[in-house]
C-alpha cells in the first residue's frame, strides 16, 4: 500500500476541508456496491464531500485510495463475520458461526452496510489491476488459510479425524461462504442464507464424522 499523506488537505484557511477516516468510510461503501472501475473521482468526491484536488492530496490516487478501502473494510467488518469463529469452542461450532454470521452480516442485518462481501465480490484483478487483485486475492486467501488453520487444531484435538481432507473441507467452507456472498448481493434473505449454513453443515458431518460422534 502506498505512503498516504495523514493531513487532509485545507481549503482557503478553512479549519479541516474534512475527516479522513469519515471520508475514507464514504469511498469504501461506494467501492463496495459499484466496485473499482464504475466508480468514478467524480461518483468519489460527490460521496466524500470533498473536491478532487483533497482527494489527490489525502490518498494520492484512486488505486491507492481502493487499497485503503480494503483496508478500511477490513478493521471495521471483520469482526461481523469472524468473532464468533475465533471464540467457538469446537471447529464445527467455528463453521457454524462463520456461516451463520456471514447470512447476518451479508444481507446487512447487523449493521448499516451495504450487501454482500466487499472483498468477494471484487473484479479488480481482472479489470487491469494487478497490483490491487493481488491485495484482494490475498485477502479471500486468509479466510482458507484460516479454515485449514482450525481444522488442524481440530484433528490435533481429535475433535474430527486424522484422515480429514483439511484442505477440500476448508474450500467447501469457502465456497459456501462466497457463493452467500453472491446471493446476498441479488437479493437473498437471511433466512434463506442460513439454511444453506444449516445445509453446508450436514455435509460437514458427512465429512467428519461428526453426527455420529455426537451421537455417540
Amino acid at each position: 500500500m502506498s505512503n498516504v499523506n495523514e493531513t487532509p488537505a485545507r481549503s482557503r484557511g478553512r479549519p479541516r476541508a474534512f475527516e479522513r477516516e469519515a471520508a475514507l468510510a464514504q469511498a469504501t461503501r461506494l467501492f463496495w456496491i459499484k466496485g473499482f472501475e464504475a466508480t468514478s473521482i467524480a461518483d468519489l468526491t460527490e460521496a466524500m464531500g470533498i473536491g478532487s484536488p483533497s482527494l489527490y492530496a489525502a490518498f494520492v490516487s484512486k488505486e491507492a485510495l481502493y487499497a485503503e478501502a480494503l483496508r478500511h473494510y477490513r478493521d471495521n467488518n471483520e469482526a461481523l463475520v469472524w468473532a464468533g469463529f475465533f471464540s467457538a469452542g469446537t471447529a464445527r461450532e467455528a463453521v457454524m458461526s462463520l456461516l451463520m454470521d456471514s447470512a447476518a452480516a451479508l444481507t446487512g442485518c447487523v449493521a448499516d452496510i451495504p450487501r454482500g462481501c466487499m472483498v468477494t465480490l471484487s473484479s479488480v484483478g481482472s479489470e487491469g489491476h494487478v497490483e490491487l487483485g493481488e491485495l484482494v486475492r490475498t485477502a479471500r486467501a486468509i479466510t482458507l488459510d484460516r479454515l485449514k488453520a482450525r481444522l488442524n487444531q481440530a484433528i490435533s484435538a481429535g475433535e474430527i479425524p486424522a484422515s480429514t481432507d483439511v484442505h477440500a473441507l476448508s474450500r467447501f467452507v469457502q465456497t459456501v461462504q462466497n457463493g452467500m456472498s453472491i446471493l446476498a448481493r441479488d437479493g437473498a434473505t437471511r433466512g434463506e442464507l442460513e439454511a444453506v449454513a444449516e445445509l453446508a453443515l450436514l455435509g460437514w458431518d458427512t465429512r467428519t464424522g461428526a453426527a455420529e460422534h455426537r451421537r455417540g
